[in-house]
């Protein structure tokens, strides 16, 4: 029901003017999605109040209700096209009376981490772009349809919602930067295995992908107490994010995921001076595949020991620095971290292996990120003790990935069973830091044990590569054209 609903949705919005790309049809189903599941929540919180004897003021003033304003019913439970405002009408109360009564709620909320202040916080970034009334009856109608009052109808919408981010993630370069292919983010979890009671942080978070996943695991690894969900709920959890959209996206998906008020900033992490953090910022896991690619100004590299314009380089710098001693991180980073000779490589390669114990890197294939031909890899690490050995795993799949053929989570199973060993097999190895080259600390993934192939590529392995290394170039080139 959610999967034909979603489409339906965006065969609406491809007619309407205000909607031009897969990013705005996310968006603007995202912000009608919110206010009906935040009116089921309601409805729960209400019937939870009933049952225990207790009243419950509701969050949203009457006249703002959903079903006052999108979707008020006749006595046969059917929508009242009397009552239910449509064209102009409806357009007019969304952008004049709407949106500006939703955005007041940041200045009145008691605080922060209240689902009061993150209703104001999104719909102060939001805006109504359906152009039409009409269209816009259309989706509320849709959408209205759905129920978000079971785990189960939940746990569809919330997975769904998912897809919807990954089909925006797929539309073009900026879409890009907000997705992680989940079976990989579960597995990075997985790894770290973070518990109950850890602060948790994603400084380059994006559709909260990270979040999300922990979030999940953590409640599914013990029958939580009541003290266990509030901590999750506030405790837990915390991001930062530099643009607009994937800021409300992933907000918005934290909140549809069950976190109500999550601790997710709108600003730009890498604007914050190292020197500045202190014991009572840090954090005990780092889970994040921050941007790669991106150039950040000079004015922003001051923040930092080891100067670069590479975006990840700089996010490396922090996430070692905001760790506290005995945090463990997984990072996903381009695989050149690994090799590049310049000099901030090179010590920022110093950094981690003196200051971290790197104990696993995973080195992906190619066309793991959809879109993007760019190889990564993952480094998982602990902050307090230097490295003496590094263990490696390299995914040496029979196929080529691609859109239709993802990433899945049993291809990688055989690295997260060996990992718990550091066992070596054909596609696993491990280093000693001391035999390495002191003066680079090149950390070059050559795998040892795996046999050689003399088989040569297909053509149409080669084009794909070309075409990879175009998209690569082309982001670069912009890079250096948003700077001028």
């Amino acid at each position: 029901m959610f999967e034909q609903t979603f489409k339906n949705i965006d065969d609406i919005l491809h007619k309407d003017a205000g909607c031009g790309s897969e990013l705005d049809y996310v968006e603007q189903t995202s912000w009608v999605l919110f206010l009906k599941y935040l009116d089921d929540l309601e409805k729960d919180k209400a019937t939870a109040a009933e049952l225990t004897g207790k009243s419950y003021t509701n969050i949203i003033d009457k006249e703002y209700q959903w079903s006052k304003w999108a979707a008020p019913k006749d006595k046969e439970g059917k929508l009242d096209h009397h009552k239910a405002l449509t064209g102009d009408d409806l357009s007019d109360f969304v952008n004049i009376k709407l949106f500006p009564y939703l955005k007041k709620f940041k200045a009145d909320a008691e605080s922060a981490d209240t689902i009061e202040y993150k209703i104001g916080e999104i719909f102060s970034e939001l805006k109504n772009r359906i152009q039409s009334g009409y269209n816009l009856r259309e989706v509320i109608n849709r959408i209205d349809e759905l129920r978000f009052r079971t785990h189960a109808e939940k746990h569809e919408m919330s997975h769904l919602y998912e897809d919807k981010i990954k089909n925006m993630g797929n539309a073009g370069r900026n879409g890009g930067e907000y997705y992680t292919p989940r079976p990989l983010i579960r597995t990075i979890v997985k790894v770290v295995a973070p518990e109950i009671g850890n602060k948790i942080y994603d400084g380059a978070v994006g559709s909260a992908g990270f979040l999300v996943e922990a979030y999940d695991y953590l409640r599914s690894t013990k029958n939580l107490t009541t003290k266990d969900v509030e901590t999750l709920q506030k405790k837990t959890f915390y991001g930062k994010e530099k643009k607009s959209l994937a800021y409300i996206i992933g907000t918005m998906n934290m909140i549809l995921h069950g976190v109500e008020a999550p601790n997710i900033v709108h600003t730009n992490t890498l604007a914050e001076n190292l020197a500045d953090i202190q014991e009572k910022d840090r954090y005990d896991i780092v889970l994040a595949n921050p941007p790669f690619g991106g150039k950040e100004r000079a004015e922003v590299q001051q923040n930092f020991p080891i100067k670069t314009g590479e975006t990840a380089s700089l996010f490396m710098q922090h996430f070692i620095k905001i760790m506290k001693a005995g945090g463990k991180a997984g990072v996903v980073i381009k695989n050149t971290f690994l090799s590049n000779t310049d000099n901030a490589s090179v010590s920022l390669r110093k950094l981690i292996l003196e200051n971290c114990n790197l104990h696993t890197v995973l080195d992906l294939p190619g066309g793991t990120f959809t879109g993007a031909g760019v190889k990564t890899v993952v480094l998982f690490f602990e902050k307090g003790s230097s490295t003496k050995k590094v263990w490696f795993y390299q995914l040496n799949l029979a196929r080529n990935l691609g859109k239709t053929n993802p990433l899945n989570e049993n291809d990688l199973a055989d690295f997260v069973a060996l990992q718990k060993t550091k066992g070596e097999s054909e596609n696993s190895w491990t280093i000693n830091v001391k035999d390495i080259d002191q003066n680079t600390f090149d950390l070059s993934a050559k795998n040892p044990n795996k046999k050689e192939e003399a088989a040569l590529r297909q053509p149409q392995q080669i084009l794909e590569e070309m075409k990879a290394l175009d998209e690569e170039s082309a982001d670069i080139l912009n890079s250096i054209l948003e700077l001028i």
